[in-house]
């Protein structure tokens, strides 16, 4: 009895409701989600900067490494954030994506694992990349170079995140020419609007030119107060125009989001308990889960979860889960007949 009271006590504590709270996050990123039938490679791409791309990149990645996936993040931008973010050493000595678009090394000669996160795995930048969009100019099939050295690449992965620099340059037309999917992450502000609308021309235009299969499948909305109405009315505003491409989940304001990058960790590992790692969880959950609807609607298969066994997901023919729905109705038609 005095032993159930201890852990009753401790519990009403503020460290013992953060650790369990932590417990809590932890089990549910253990949670397995449905893998790719392809490699899905995404284009995180926003022109503006401080919009949170880098930051979406590393904890949408760690996210889905963490529920199950192989993930590899390709850091395109001269800054390294993202290999920053991920403790991954990024001077100038160190093999990196320069050395894989200028030099044509082989894109498994410069990955390097995420000691945090299994199955998580990071192409770094390092300041020479800085200099690349020149050196591509003369260069054969430049705006491809990427893409042949993602095909090149063996080692079996389920998600390809590619952290593309604040323009809209030739590194981030690369990116482009690589992906089948652009994740945009807006920042609820007025400003993140504006430069929208050049960005999707973009995309139209390398769709047109270059990449017909390339097109706009995640929207995220990032930095989110909801303490604010203009915030409100921006998440309004996106909802309206891209009802089909926006995330609900929205990722808060959090200064541990913040916090985790000076540590060399993403704020999966930093903090899993906090608002921005649970937001982050549940959005690539979304993602996950979108990208396996869409699947199984080419395939002509109904997706669904199994109520009995969380983290299981089941596909059947959509025909017979539509046959299985009508014989349902054709059933109750002649309950109610009879009944008559």
């Amino acid at each position: 009895m005095q032993d159930v009271d201890t852990t009753a006590l401790s519990d009403d504590t503020p460290i013992g409701r953060a650790a369990q709270a932590a417990v809590e996050a932890l089990g549910r990123a253990t949670e397995a989600l449905p893998r790719p039938a392809r490699t899905r490679v995404m284009v995180v791409a926003n022109q503006k900067g401080g919009v949170g791309k880098t930051t979406s990149t590393v904890n949408l990645a760690a996210s889905l490494a963490m529920q199950g996936a192989r993930v590899l993040v390709v850091d395109l931008d001269p800054q390294g954030n993202a290999s920053t973010a991920l403790g991954i050493d990024h001077h100038a000595e160190v093999p990196s994506i320069y050395d894989v678009l200028v030099e044509g090394k082989p894109l498994a000669d410069v990955v390097q694992p995420v000691v945090d996160v299994e199955g998580l795995f990071c192409c770094p930048a390092t300041i020479d990349l800085a200099g690349a969009e020149i050196e591509l100019v003369s260069l054969v099939a430049r705006e491809s170079r990427l893409q042949r050295a993602i095909e090149a690449y063996e080692q079996p992965l389920d998600y390809i995140l590619i952290d593309c620099p604040p323009s809209l340059g030739l590194l981030t037309v690369n990116a482009m020419v690589a992906g089948r999917e652009v994740l945009i992450p807006i920042q609820c502000e007025y400003y993140a609007l504006e430069g929208l609308g050049q960005l999707l021309r973009n995309v139209d235009l390398v769709r047109a030119h270059l990449n017909p299969h390339l097109h706009v499948s995640t929207i995220l909305l990032t930095m989110y107060d909801a303490r604010t109405r203009l915030a409100s009315q921006v998440a309004e505003e996106v909802r309206t125009h891209f009802a089909d491409e926006v995330l609900k989940t929205s990722i808060p304001r959090s200064v541990r989001v913040s916090e985790a990058p000076s540590y060399g960790q993403t704020v999966l590992t930093y903090d899993p308990s906090s608002t921005g790692a649970l937001s982050y969880l549940e959005a690539a959950k979304e993602i996950a889960l979108r990208g396996a609807e869409a699947e199984a609607r080419a395939a002509d298969v109904q997706f669904t979860a199994d109520p009995g066994n969380p983290g299981v997901y089941q596909q059947q023919p959509r025909r017979m889960a539509e046959g299985l729905v009508h014989d349902a109705a054709a059933a109750q038609h002649s309950t109610m007949e009879g009944n008559r």
